[in-house]
């Protein structure tokens, strides 16, 4: 199966766990505790991704040019999330005074929608280089989709919007990192540019968005839970460091 065909099931599967994390707003099936342990499984997977195999590999492809591009993509995703929407958090929108105009919950889909397209992009653009670097980056972001669709979600219902307009903004989260992968195959002539900008925008959401978020409860589990994410990338890449 050529690496289109794998990056774009991959990318619907993240989608639906997008979904998934939605559906909890209304449904609830599991408690808060479990989905901040799920945020910080996936930020130390995704950062120790990020610093031991994306940044690597970028700066390998592309020495000169790297450091910038990473540099951009943690940029555009600062900008967006600072810029247009208000604040967010990963998690269960507490903050509903903030939310009480549907625009500012509207842009901040906006916000979220520029993380998930470069989500596509680096699954892509990982198995472009290698099957490895594209499995390791789709377990980075599958770690973390349930708590994006989640948040979204909750902004919705914060927003005073509906249970069903919260499950479209995650199926939103869905269908902009499938474009991600779309655009990414289309312009795979590039594929160090867009590695490295992936880079840049999985280290913003690992450092930034999950990190934070995770230290906000004071408890040893939730560090030992980061620090599993992180063994898991080491103890995957020994075990199938050929693929």
């Amino acid at each position: 199966m050529s690496y289109f065909w794998i990056s774009l099931i991959l990318g619907i599967v993240a989608g639906l766990a997008n979904l998934f994390g939605g559906a909890i707003v209304s449904a609830r099936p599991w408690s808060r505790t479990f989905l901040a342990l799920f945020i910080a499984l996936g930020s130390g997977f995704m950062l120790a991704t990020v610093l031991t195999e994306m940044v690597p590999e970028s700066l390998r492809l592309a020495p000169t040019s790297a450091p910038a591009m990473i540099l951009l993509g943690y940029f555009i995703v600062h900008y967006f999330e600072h810029a247009w929407p208000a604040h967010f958090h990963f998690g269960e929108e507490t903050h509903t005074h903030e939310f009480v105009n549907p625009h500012v919950a509207y842009t901040a889909l906006a916000g979220l929608t520029i993380h998930t397209f470069f989500d596509g992009v680096s699954i892509t653009a990982g198995f472009l280089i290698s099957p490895w670097l594209g499995t390791v980056i789709f377990g980075a972001t599958i770690l973390h989709n349930v708590p994006e669709g989640f948040t979204v979600a909750s902004i919705m219902v914060a927003a005073q919007r509906s249970n069903r307009a919260g499950l479209a903004a995650a199926g939103v989260l869905g269908i902009s990192r499938i474009l991600g992968v779309l655009g990414m195959a289309l312009a795979h002539r590039w594929v160090e540019y867009g590695l490295a900008l992936s880079a840049g925008v999985t280290l913003y959401v690992a450092a930034s968005d999950l990190i934070p978020e995770v230290n906000k409860i004071r408890s040893p589990k939730y560090a030992l839970t980061v620090a599993l994410g992180v063994a898991l990338v080491l103890v995957m890449r020994f075990l199938f460091f050929d693929l």
